[in-house]
């Protein structure tokens, strides 16, 4: 059949189907059957539907000529024919690799930022390994037009227009976005209407701290960024109930400038008013007080009520908070409400390990970290180990008597049997001190206690090898000064570090006599590209006043192990005697120096450290320069959230009798 008469079949029954409707649609009485069959003339001609406007077809005329584009063509051709249609088609849907450019952009100062904002969005690239045809790499590329002309707009080029072409290369598509930036949009005005009257002497420095003048490209981000700086602006200078309105861009595009209007009120210049507390734990606004930076009186700033806010968060003892700025006396004062939800006031901790030279260890505490409050912590601690046993019992109250001083009291019983010694020793121990924190690190920090010490102690005799055990009475005055440059705590990349530490010590036993321990430590950190750090330390120590027999084994240095010469067991550097076990001594010096190269591969989370260590201890008050024992190695470096994780594997150069090969050192934060 011809495609002419599918074509009219279908029009016929397109035809009968209208006139079912049209009957449908007609009045009940023309659609009834007459009474009398006989009245019916089947040669009459039908009247013309209703409504139709369409003629009766006329079923003696031949049929029309079918349109041209339904012309009848011969079985090969329409074959062709079909053939070709269903390649386009195959075509069409076919995925296909591509890639893609940006023109237009050469010039332009801001195209480091506008390609970087780009890719971070681009369609074309966050989904080029996925499959697509010509059709989908259609649309990404009109998205992407789209895309890259806002960002244009929201760099100053308001005129900015895209054009996307694709283009085949092979089997592959070329994608390009022909971008045309136009000029660039700069302000002709910028107005803080209020600020100039409210502000007064502040108002220059508050202009200042908006940055954008008249002249300066119309940046979308540069003018919301400036509209946060004044914000933080006011809130320094003691404005506390400044309000800064909507910002009102106006567009001249024929001018190609824009006009910048930026409302604000800043009210008066306020001062600190009073704190109140409540909820829990129940601190007292006294407290809170103490811990603030600031008075009653002093002059408002924002930048003081987030550091009240860390600070509490930094006590561990509350989960979140929430401070009102309370007006009065028409805005000129702040009191401020803080409100306290606490954080769970228990901890059990627990570790197991194994030392070379230590031993088995399992240590275990119980914390109450507000048990007397304010801030009163209780600890109850106690070590099992092969060489050491331990209980004690810690208070520490920290923000004592003024923000960040933390005040200590320790009672100690501990048995420790190590080759150089064993000590039965009960201590009592207390006092005061600034320390650093993860928070707030410190330049400047010190301590000062007391300490009285009672301890039964196991020996030898230098020069017999005799073993003997004495008891020891000792009264310290411990205190410690440091100042601390470096960048960070756990993993410092630039500056130094000192710490020195004295000990003025009696000691009562075969009669009293006075000593006095003391020790220097220096560490210096230098960045010899972004990713090698060289870092170096020295540690100095003496005793002076007493001789090395005279002072109880737990009072004299050792060196070796992983916090002093890596490589080295455990406190197994130095004089030893005649059963080859050390005695300790009265002076120390050590030296480290490694270099901290962090590698680019897996994100910059791993790192290398190669390093070289050194150590001499003498029994007299003077270190001995000219006899080092040297220990090398290299580490490995984990950069985790909250610090490096290390692992070092160091090997002593000059080994004595009963040194191992290998010593292995794992712990949080670099090794100094």
């Amino acid at each position: 059949m011809g495609m002419g008469r599918v074509r009219r079949l279908a029009a016929v029954q397109w035809f009968v189907g209208c006139a079912g409707v049209a009957l449908a649609s007609m009045p009940l009485h023309a659609q009834t059957a007459p009474t009398d069959p006989t009245e019916l003339d089947p040669s009459a001609p039908l009247d013309p539907m209703p409504d139709l406007g369409v003629d009766w077809p006329d079923m003696n005329q031949p049929d029309p000529e079918p349109p041209p584009e339904v012309q009848a063509v011969e079985p090969e051709t329409a074959a062709e024919a079909t053939e070709e249609a269903a390649e386009r088609v195959e075509d069409v849907a076919a995925t296909r690799n591509y890639r893609w450019t940006i023109s237009g952009l050469e010039g332009l100062a801001e195209v480091a930022e506008i390609r970087s904002g780009f890719n971070e969005r681009s369609v074309l690239e966050g989904d080029r390994n996925k499959e697509a045809n010509a059709a989908q790499i259609d649309r990404r590329a009109r998205a992407d037009a789209e895309l890259l002309a806002e960002l244009l707009r929201s760099r100053g080029y308001y005129d900015a227009s895209v054009e996307p072409t694709i283009d085949a290369a092979g089997q592959a598509l070329h994608v390009q976005l022909a971008a045309i930036p136009g000029p660039l949009y700069r302000f002709a005005s910028v107005e803080l209407p209020g600020l100039e009257q409210a502000a007064g002497s502040e108002a220059a420095s508050l202009r200042a701290a908006f940055g954008i003048k008249a002249g300066d490209p119309v940046v979308a981000e540069q003018v919301i960024d400036a509209g946060v700086a004044l914000q933080v602006a006011l809130g320094e200078r003691g404005f506390a109930t400044a309000k800064v309105g909507e910002q009102d861009i106006v567009i001249d595009h024929e001018a190609q400038t824009a006009r910048l209007l930026l409302p604000v009120a800043p009210g008066p210049i306020a001062q600190f008013g009073q704190i109140s507390v409540s909820g829990e734990p129940p601190f007292t606004s006294r407290h809170v007080q103490r811990i603030a930076r600031f008075g009653p009186g002093d002059r408002y700033e924002q930048s003081e009520v987030a550091d009240l806010r860390r600070a509490l968060i930094a006590t561990g003892l509350i989960s979140s908070l929430e401070v009102t700025q309370v007006p009065r006396d028409e805005g000129r004062v702040i009191d401020l409400a803080i409100k306290l939800e606490p954080a769970p006031m228990r901890t059990i901790a627990g570790e197991v390990g194994y030392g070379t030279g230590e031993g088995f260890r399992a240590e275990a505490s119980w914390q109450h970290r507000n048990l007397f409050n304010p801030e009163g912590a209780l600890t109850v601690r106690g070590v099992i180990g092969t060489q050491e046993q331990l209980g004690a019992v810690i208070f520490r109250r920290n923000n004592w008597l003024r923000r960040d001083q933390v005040l200590n009291a320790q009672a100690l019983a501990s048995h420790v049997d190590r080759d150089a010694y064993e000590a039965k020793t009960l201590s009592l121990s207390g006092g005061f001190e600034r320390q650093s924190n993860f928070i707030w690190q410190k330049k400047w920090t010190w301590s000062l206690g007391a300490e009285l010490v009672a301890t039964d102690e196991r020996d030898t005799i230098e020069a017999t090898g005799e073993s003997r055990r004495r008891t020891f009475f000792i009264a310290a005055l411990p205190a410690s000064l440091g100042l601390d440059e470096s960048n960070d705590l756990l993993d410092p990349t630039k500056g130094f570090r000192l710490l020195g530490r004295v000990s003025p010590e009696i000691s009562f036993q075969g009669g009293a006599f006075p000593y006095a321990r003391m020790q220097i430590d220096g560490s210096a950190y230098h960045p010899l590209s972004p990713s090698i750090v060289a870092a170096g330390r020295i540690r100095l120590g003496t005793i002076l006043g007493a001789q090395r027999d005279d002072i109880a084994p737990s009072r004299r240095f050792y060196s070796g192990g992983g916090g002093s010469v890596r490589g080295y067991g455990y406190q197994r550097i130095g004089p030893r005697d005649v059963d080859n076990d050390p005695i300790g001594g009265r002076s120390l010096a050590e030296f480290s120096l490694e270099a901290r190269i962090r590698l680019k591969a897996f994100g910059g989370n791993f790192g290398v450290v190669p390093f070289i260590d050194g150590g001499t201890l003498s029994t007299d008050a003077m270190p001995d320069f000219k006899d080092w024992q040297i220990g090398v190695g290299i580490g490995a470096r984990y950069y985790s959230s909250f610090g490096p994780i290390r692992i070092d594997i160091g090997t002593p150069l000059n080994r004595q009798q009963g040194d191992g090969r290998i010593a292995v050192v794992v712990g949080l934060g670099q090794a100094f």
